[in-house]
C-alpha cells in the first residue's frame, strides 16, 4: 500500500506544481504542506478535501483506497 505522503507528492509532480503552488491553493503555509508530503503531520479532513479539489483527484486515490487516479466528478 502506497502511503498518503507518497501519493500526494506524486500527484503534485505529475501536475508540474510546486509545493508553494499547492500550499497557496489549499490556503496553508508552505512549511505546513511540506510536513504533509514528508509524513510529519497528517492533514485534517478539511485539508484533504481541499487537496482533492486542488489536484482534481478522488480522496480514495490519495488515501490509497484505489490505485486509479480518478478526477473528481
Amino acid at each position: 500500500m502506497v502511503s498518503f505522503p507518497i501519493r500526494l507528492k506524486q500527484s503534485r509532480k505529475i501536475r508540474s506544481m510546486t509545493q508553494k503552488q499547492v500550499a497557496e491553493g489549499i490556503q496553508v503555509p508552505e512549511t505546513q504542506y511540506q510536513k504533509y508530503e514528508h509524513g510529519k503531520v497528517k492533514p485534517s479532513y478539511d485539508i484533504i478535501i481541499k487537496l482533492c479539489y486542488h489536484l482534481n483527484l478522488s480522496a480514495d486515490y490519495l488515501l490509497s483506497l484505489t490505485d486509479e487516479p480518478r478526477p473528481l466528478e
